[in-house]
């Protein structure tokens, strides 16, 4: 069955994309994907080149998929192989470019090989088979799920990653005082003064969907994500045209809270839902106010959560600021496939290492999770 790289996700129609996954996951959707490569966040000088892969049988139907990237950097990914490329140099090995199965920019766990177990195998076997043929070095799969995992693991060259990311989940909380009360004592008084902080600066908040939100309140969201960049000294990894395009593609899945004070605003959050999840994915405000961070991003995330029935709220990659807050630790995984045996041995040594080192990570964390009965 031929195997087929298609440099832009518009030459695979939406119904057939959409059609091999079975997640209600936002990011892996055509309308997400599309919206990335129509607002020229990814293409041209970004370092992420679309080459999604695609397997099909020989009257075209598509049987097994995969967004693929070709990296020329390791920026916006989010699974830190830095170190590696840093060796690659030294050792005048090529580690850029390589291929990426991702998506670009968002550290969610989800789908990332899309079809059944034999086609997606099938896949990937022709893709690793041609990389060092392309010039590729490597091909990483960021961000598994479960299934996944039982596809790769034992698969011949292939290593596994661990990760440590803080969500945090509904119990099925009539409100926040109820969540409150599953807290000790003292960080129940914390919390509560931190959104007293913010009340008593006067600062209210609005939750709207993607197609409440007029192009002049999608102009202060994108300037308040840009702004977190830029006080950084960095350049978003969005452009403005991304925000308009995905409110007119998948408007019921954008969840953005405006923080406002005297009726002027201040400062946004933005969210994806699909299924049981809720993510937070940008946050950004235009001056400094105490405490609002943590209620923008956070507690107003937690109680829409509580409000609307969502099990999950994933607000995003890192943060160990979290975990006091009630968010817990989650392990995640990516894979990675190296050519070089030299460096595929290395990697292997050091992984095996630093497995060890994030689930002791994940479990100390653990036992310092607020709830009552973790005191």
């Amino acid at each position: 069955m031929p195997i087929a790289v298609v440099q832009s996700i518009q030459q695979i129609p939406a119904p057939t994309w959409d059609g091999l996954c079975d997640s209600p996951q936002p990011f892996l959707r055509h309308a997400f994907l599309s919206a990335l490569e129509d607002s020229a966040s990814v293409g041209g000088r970004s370092g992420w080149q679309p080459v999604h892969g695609v397997l099909a049988d020989a009257q075209g139907q598509v049987l097994a998929a995969m967004p693929g990237y070709v990296k020329s950097h390791s920026y916006g990914e989010y699974v830190f192989d830095h170190a590696w490329a840093d060796a690659c140099s030294r050792a005048g090995i090529d580690y850029y470019p390589k291929l990426l199965a991702a998506i670009p920019f968002s550290p969610v766990s989800g789908p990332r090989l899309l079809g059944a177990p034999a086609a997606v195998g099938q896949l990937l076997d022709e893709l690793t088979a041609n990389l060092e043929v392309q010039g590729l070095s490597s091909l990483h799969i960021n961000f598994t799920t479960e299934a996944e995992h039982a596809l790769l693991q034992g698969r011949e060259g292939w290593l596994e990653r661990l990760g440590c990311q803080f969500h945090w989940h509904n119990r099925g909380y009539r409100d926040f005082q109820d969540f409150l009360d599953t807290l000790s004592s003292r960080k129940r008084k914390q919390m509560r003064k931190e959104r007293e902080q913010v009340a008593g600066q006067g600062i209210e908040f609005d939750w709207r969907e993607g197609n409440q939100l007029s192009e002049a309140e999608w102009d202060f969201v994108y300037l308040c994500y840009a702004n977190t960049y830029r006080v950084r000294g960095q350049s978003p990894y969005l452009t403005r045209a991304f925000f308009s395009l995905l409110a007119e593609r998948m408007p019921q899945m954008i969840r953005v809270v405006l923080a406002h004070q005297a009726g002027k605003p201040v400062a946004m959050a933005f969210s994806l839902v699909g299924g049981d999840s809720l993510y937070g994915r940008y946050w950004g405000c235009l001056a400094e106010f105490d405490r609002l961070h943590f209620e923008t991003c956070f507690y107003q995330g937690m109680e829409y959560a509580i409000a609307h029935g969502v099990q999950r709220f994933d607000a995003g990659a890192q943060g160990e600021h979290k975990l006091i807050r009630g968010f817990e630790p989650v392990i995640t995984h990516s894979w990675h496939y190296l050519c070089h045996p030299g460096l595929r041995a290395a990697v292997a040594n050091f992984l095996a290492e630093e497995q060890q080192g994030v689930r002791g990570y994940a479990e100390q964390a653990r036992s310092l999770l607020p709830y009552r009965q973790a005191d």
